[in-house]
């Protein structure tokens, strides 16, 4: 009988050679039929029977044979990988746990269906929309994940440029036709969280927000105005940054020293909230009988720190799995959809309370 492609042998010098990878050359010979005769069974192509078929399919799966990435590209049969890119500053999604719990989720689909996930941190938008092309001309990907839409975003247009399929994690302003998108409830949240901490008495607050030129961010900012003015809240306004714990801690600083404090802050992801809580702390304010705090996402770190958070809780991996499953159904043939995600829940924790008599 013919023997499979060798696994590695040792060498003079006690190293063992790299094992082969089989061929359709080393399939061919097992199942006693012409490379052609694989190459058609094998791509499910008219040429041979039936029973060859399934007989070159067995030997196939005996050796370990998969096709090349590079050669289903160069044959318009696709690169069984999908992209993430993800414009953001490196250091600031070091320490954001979002992220990683978003892959998480689109890993446990992706390898379900086999599929590779090539995944690239750039610096800005231009550079994800030089990515996405680069990746095209290349035949790398056959679709993309698409994280923090913009509220004046080029990458819509792009992806239905290049006729790349796409899921937008998080919605964008607009609808499109050819993309996918898992939107996220950013308004109903905040106005959620405005009507909790005014049901417990607070009337000045102040949003910690994220970047500015995000949508989740111009979101939660637009309810946060329209909760306070259907309130009649004069105390209430946003500040931007860049999701950093550094930023979270000057931002928060320079509200608790201003002439009138807020009784309640609330930051758009938990490393903020975390050292704002220190920040807090440290100027001499009492975490929540001075000050409440609310994180928008909720993690370990919220019950790592003293006291713990409150905090907006949802399923991120969940979000992840949705995402690269509405993801393959497009790869699938299936048509663009817009799919909601669940609201997230408030969970209370140590970090809120009545304001005091003088703050209300």
């Amino acid at each position: 009988m013919t023997q499979g492609p060798p696994s590695g042998k040792d060498t003079s010098a006690g190293r063992r050679t790299p094992a082969r990878r089989p061929t359709m050359k080393d399939i061919a010979q097992r199942a006693g039929v012409s490379e052609s005769a694989v190459s058609f069974a094998l791509n499910d192509r008219p040429g041979v029977s039936e029973v060859t078929r399934d007989r070159v399919r067995r030997v196939a799966e005996q050796l370990g044979w998969r096709p090349s990435t590079a050669a289903r590209a160069l044959s318009g049969e696709g690169s069984a990988t999908v992209g993430l890119v993800v414009a953001r500053p490196a250091a600031t999604l070091g320490v954001d746990s979002f992220f990683l719990q978003l892959i998480s989720g689109i890993q446990e689909v992706l390898a379900e269906r086999q599929l590779g996930l090539l995944f690239q941190v750039v610096e800005d938008v231009r550079a994800e929309c030089a990515v996405y092309r680069r990746w095209w001309a290349e035949h790398r990907v056959d679709g993309v994940l698409v994280v923090d839409p913009r509220t004046d975003d080029p990458r819509p247009e792009l992806l239905d440029e290049l006729g790349l399929p796409g899921v937008v994690i998080g919605g964008l302003p607009d609808t499109h036709p050819n993309l996918s998108q898992v939107r996220a409830d950013d308004t109903g949240a905040m106005a959620a969280v405005v009507g909790r901490l005014y049901a417990l008495g607070h009337r000045r607050i102040v949003h910690i927000a994220g970047l500015e030129s995000l949508a989740h961010t111009d979101r939660r900012i637009r309810s946060l105005r329209a909760e306070a003015d259907r309130r009649g809240l004069t105390g209430v306004r946003s500040v931007t940054t860049d999701y950093s714990d550094t930023e979270g801690a000057a931002v928060t600083r320079r509200m608790l020293t201003g002439d009138t404090p807020p009784t309640a802050l609330v930051y758009d992801n938990d490393v903020m909230a975390a050292a704002g809580a220190a920040v807090a702390t440290g100027l001499g304010f009492s975490v929540p009988h001075d000050v409440s705090i609310v994180s928008w996402e909720d993690s370990v770190l919220c019950r790592m720190v003293h006291p713990w958070l409150t905090a907006l809780s949802r399923d991120t991996v969940a979000f992840g799995r949705l995402a690269a499953r509405e993801l393959t159904a497009l790869l699938d043939g299936g048509a663009a959809r817009s799919v909601p995600m669940p609201l997230p829940r408030l969970i209370e924790r140590e970090s809120t309370a009545p304001p005091p008599l003088s703050g209300a």
